[in-house]
This record gives C-alpha cells, sequence and structure tokens, in this order.
C-alpha cells in the first residue's frame, strides 16, 4: 500500500508549479545538480558522452529521447525527425545502436494511425543504420494500442524491434505469450504508472510474483529476453533459474537504469552477464524523474540536499 500511495504523492508532485519551477531552473544547470543523477542531459551529445563511459566500462546501453503524450500531429513529426537525427548521431559516434522510444511521443495519444506511420519512419531508419528499436511501455489504456502496432508491424517484416511489458498489469501473462508467439524481443520491468487494482496489482508481494513467473517464462521460451531490475533478489531469482535450465549467460541480458545500482551494474558485467543501461536524456525529463523518485523514494532527501546547495 506504502507503494501505491508513494506513486500517487509523486504523480501529484508532478503536476505541482512549484516543483516544476524548481526543476527547471535548478534540475540539470550543471553536472552535479540533482536531475543528473538520473538524466544523462538534455542534447545528443550529452547522451553519447554517457553512453561512451558506460561502455569503456564494459556495459551496454540503450538511449531514450525523452518525451511522451504529445498533444499535436506536428509535435509527433518532429519527435520522429528527432529520432532520425538521434540514429544519425549514434552512427556516426559508433556507440552501441540501440534506441528506446514511446508511441504516445510519436502521436498514440492522438490516433493509433499517426504513431504507427511515425514508427514505421523509426524503423525504416534504423533498419538502414542496423540499429535496435525498443518500444517503451507506457499506461495501462496504452498497452493494447502499442501491442497491437508492434504485432502488425512485425507481421509485416519489422524484426529490428522489441517492446516492453509490466509485471504489475493483470493482463501481462497473456501478453509476454504473445509476444512469445511472435518471436519478439521483450524487457520485462515491474512497472511505475499509478493504475487501479482493477488493472494492476497494488500489493509489492504480488507485483514481485508476476515478475519471477514472467521472468521464468521468458527465459524457458522468450527470444534474447532483457531482465530490467534492481533488485537483488530477482536478479538471484533470475540467476538461479538460467543455471537450473542450463542457459549460457548470454542467452539474456539484464537491464538497468542510468544512475541507479551502479555496484549492481558493474557486478554483473563482472559475472560475465550483458548488462544494458537505459540512458534518458532530452528537455522533457520531467514526467520520467518524478516516476524514478515514486518508485525509490529515499532518493527525494538526495534531491533536497542538491536543491539547497545550488541555491
Amino acid at each position: 500500500m506504502f507503494e501505491t500511495a508513494s506513486k500517487a504523492a509523486f504523480a501529484a508532485l508532478a503536476e505541482s508549479t512549484t516543483v516544476k519551477y524548481l526543476a527547471s531552473r535548478y534540475g540539470m544547470r550543471r553536472p552535479t545538480s540533482f536531475a543528473r543523477r538520473f538524466i544523462a542531459g538534455e542534447t545528443v551529445p550529452e547522451a553519447i558522452e554517457a553512453a561512451r563511459a558506460l561502455e569503456r566500462a564494459g556495459l551496454a546501453v540503450t538511449l531514450d529521447l525523452l518525451g511522451e503524450a504529445v498533444a499535436s500531429s506536428d509535435a509527433a513529426v518532429e519527435a520522429t525527425h528527432a529520432y532520425g537525427d538521434l540514429i544519425q548521431a549514434v552512427s556516426a559516434a559508433g556507440v552501441t545502436r540501440n534506441i528506446s522510444v514511446k508511441l504516445t511521443q510519436l502521436g498514440l495519444a492522438i490516433d493509433r494511425a499517426t504513431s504507427f506511420d511515425n514508427l514505421r519512419r523509426i524503423l525504416d531508419l534504423a533498419a538502414a543504420a542496423d540499429c535496435f528499436v525498443r518500444v517503451d511501455m507506457e499506461q495501462a489504456a496504452y498497452v493494447e494500442p502499442t501491442l497491437g502496432i508492434v504485432e502488425t508491424l512485425w507481421k509485416i517484416g519489422y524484426h529490428q524491434m522489441g517492446v516492453v511489458i509490466q509485471s504489475y498489469l493483470r493482463r501481462s501473462p497473456d501478453d509476454v505469450k504473445r509476444m512469445i508467439g511472435l518471436g519478439v524481443r521483450v524487457r520485462l520491468v515491474k512497472g511505475a504508472y499509478r493504475e487501479s487494482r482493477e488493472v494492476a496489482f497494488p500489493l509489492k508481494a504480488e507485483v514481485d510474483q508476476a515478475y519471477l513467473d514472467l521472468m521464468r517464462l521468458l527465459l524457458a521460451n522468450g527470444t534474447y529476453p532483457a531482465i530490467a531490475t534492481h533488485d537483488p533478489a530477482m536478479i538471484a531469482a533470475t540467476r538461479e533459474f538460467a543455471e537450473s535450465k542450463g542457459l549460457a549467460n548470454d542467452a539474456f541480458e539484464f537491464q538497468m537504469l542510468f544512475g541507479i545500482r551502479r555496484d549492481l551494474q558493474a557486478s554483473l558485467a563482472r559475472a560475465g552477464y550483458p548488462l544494458r543501461v537505459y540512458v534518458p536524456f532530452g528537455t522533457q525529463w520531467f514526467p520520467y524523474f518524478m516516476r524514478r523518485l515514486g518508485e525509490r523514494p529515499a532518493n527525494v532527501g538526495f534531491v533536497v540536499r542538491s536543491v539547497i546547495r545550488e541555491r
């Protein structure tokens, strides 16, 4: 219940004019500013610099140009062009060719056709650059449209993409099986959006059990699944299950967020597991940042201290 209340509280704070003002003024102003713990920067060069540093440490990356729920077709087209520029920049820089994108950023909140066409444009550019595209998952209302778009594009030959499934949603076992049946690569996460108990498990223990069940299903039957977690118990259970099935370390990968549990990132890489870091960047970083705080309220003290230092 505390976890649900925490997400609700941070969802409310995300709408606060005062909080938004403080974030915009202090969040990214200097390399030591509080948001830079979780955000690589606001520009493509900053993201590429962060990616290079991670790769020097033996880690892989996926780059995410932050943004969601655009309100106009023009804004969706602008985001699509920005992702095209990102693909070109990543290719030129020689860093990992792997990006993540949200469909509401491409117009899904406007209509399905807009986001479908824009994602297809990105996939065409990505294929030409040998770049993998991960379609992020958003609120429950967007799950079916997102999976439908992925499924349609997959069936017409766009196989250089994957999708995200959230274990806290009650529908996710069927969604995982659906993606396994197609051969789509799945990133498994717990989920960070505020949802009703009718569509999502309200208790952490339920979410954790669902995560374990889906992890085992993906490792046993999926195509190169990505197990995205910072939870040592989930990581240990994943390693144990993989070993019990005789899976090689590189039959799947772990994924973690930029700036979170760097100690675990390094230890898993040293143990020989592929570890990919989700590197978010861009000017539209505030909603993402607030979700990270909602997942881990202990970070609030870090933020408050940073704001005081900045002032």
